[in-house]
């Protein structure tokens, strides 16, 4: 099967495969990111998987992280299956959800395949969940079981079968389609050792790897823990109404506030730079932590939250500033915590789009998704989350950030807030509201105008924001 073109940490993935059919299977997997669908092109070199469990051992290759919790579509063509587009949702927490998921899910993957090259003549479906601790592989899969026959069910209602179904838990897989237990135990089967498949082989030739599991990732960008929470959730608290209300009073008092925004940023930005770096990512990312103050991560929450200095700040998209940048946005996702949790929309989709700027387009997908389950609306992030998915060239918004111009489609400076607003520091969804008590500010420097994007879909389920690759 021939790899789609969608990178794997960052960075191309591997080579592709045109893959043979097992004894009980046929052909292989394709490439995948979080939530709605995507397709992609087909490499010319290619490398062969034979059976599931290659199947199961390239997933991760092909996206650059091991999914949790998560359902994969991946289209095939041709008679040795050669890999297409691929679609990623997180998995339904409630089983009411799973029929109309499955129809939407096989719905996108096979008209948007067909639209940008051709129709698939197959598919491969993954579920990835791990047992919760303590807990053993097969409870999840027995109980995952009616969700791949629907969605096997979906597929072949539109005239697409589905080749193999695996179901991916604690270490081990299992096929939905093969009955004999002498190559699919029902105990399972142990995933191949790290860096022994051919896949493996496949993306060190071509300098990939695999970071971790896709819940690590996510990790970096949790609010942080307490105390340090309530010391930040204090200070957001303590500053919210003044910031906010220079955002709404006027022209001269909100300029003055973007231009102390975006000279906070560019100190922190090398502040960031100079630092001595812990190689691990968690170290990193404690280490950035602590060369932050609360009161500077306040003000730029707030400061970012008006759209024209959050243009601004996106300018740091690449060279030497890109690094810092994106460990500063990262570090201020962290900061949004408590009842701040939606203001974690602007840091996560400014770190999406500086990793897709500097070409970490698994990372993107994760950050943009992300930001769209603090703000599904959000403009800014489903407008970079449909780009991303549709495999654009970043340089076309790059060039308009170079040029001072905005890399949104137009958008009011302004959004009114809803009547009966309680406070600033704690905004219900979409507003920025001074805390009660206080005179109310009437209007939010958000992003604009709210809704979906022309082309962007949402499938029902955990996760609000889709993302196609």
């Amino acid at each position: 099967m021939s790899k789609h073109n969608d990178a794997a940490d960052g960075t191309q993935p591997p080579r592709t495969a045109d893959t043979r059919h097992s004894s009980h299977s046929a052909p292989a997997a394709a490439p995948a990111a979080e939530v709605d669908a995507a397709v992609g092109s087909i490499d010319e070199e290619q490398i062969t998987l034979r059976g599931p469990a290659e199947l199961a051992d390239a997933l991760p290759y092909l996206l650059g992280y091991h999914p949790t919790d998560s359902v994969v579509l991946v289209a095939l063509h041709g008679s040795r299956g050669r890999f297409g587009g691929r679609v990623k949702l997180g998995i339904p927490r409630s089983p009411g959800e799973w029929e109309s998921v499955s129809q939407q899910l096989a719905e996108c993957l096979i008209e948007e395949s067909a639209t940008r090259s051709a129709r698939p003549d197959g598919i491969v479906l993954f579920l990835c969940q791990d047992p919760a601790d303590g807990g053993a592989g097969r409870p999840v899969v027995e109980r995952l079981r009616p969700f791949a026959q629907l969605l096997r069910t979906a597929c072949g209602a539109l005239d697409v079968p589905v080749y193999e179904a695996l179901c991916i838990s604690d270490g081990r897989f299992w096929s939905y389609c093969c009955p004999d237990g002498r190559c699919c135990p029902p105990e399972g089967t142990p995933l191949v050792p790290a860096g022994t498949s051919v896949m493996a082989a496949a993306a060190a030739w071509a300098g990939l790897h695999v970071r971790g599991s896709q819940r690590e990732l996510e990790a970096r960008f949790e609010p942080l823990p307490s105390p340090a929470a309530d010391a930040q959730r204090r200070v957001l608290d303590r500053s919210g109404f003044d910031l906010v209300s220079r955002i709404v009073g006027g022209t001269v008092e909100r300029q003055q506030l973007a231009d102390e925004t975006i000279a906070l940023a560019r100190e922190l930005i090398d502040r960031l730079a100079g630092a001595d770096g812990a190689p691990p990512p968690s170290g990193r990312d404690v280490a950035d932590d602590r060369l932050i103050t609360h009161d500077e991560a306040a003000v730029l929450l707030f400061g970012l939250q008006d759209r024209e200095t959050r243009d601004q700040a996106a300018a740091w998209m690449e060279g030497a500033e890109a690094e810092p940048a994106l460990r500063l946005w990262r570090a201020l996702a962290r900061r949004c915590v408590g009842p701040y949790g939606e203001y974690a929309a602007v840091p996560l989709t400014l770190a999406g789009w500086v990793s897709w700027s500097t070409g970490d387009e698994p990372a993107a997908r994760i950050a943009l998704s992300l930001a769209l389950r603090k703000d599904p609306d959000y403009v800014f992030a489903r407008l970079l989350h449909e780009a991303c998915n549709q495999n654009l060239d970043p340089e076309l918004i790059r060039s308009c950030l170079r040029g001072g111009r905005a890399p949104t489609r137009p958008e009011p400076e302004i959004e009114p807030a809803p009547e009966g607003a309680a406070d600033a520091a704690r905004p219900p969804r979409r507003a920025v509201r001074p805390p009660a008590g206080r005179p109310q500010g009437r209007t939010s420097p958000r992003t604009g105008p709210r809704g979906r994007t022309g082309a962007a879909r949402r499938a029902p389920g955990r996760e609000e924001g889709a993302e196609r690759e």
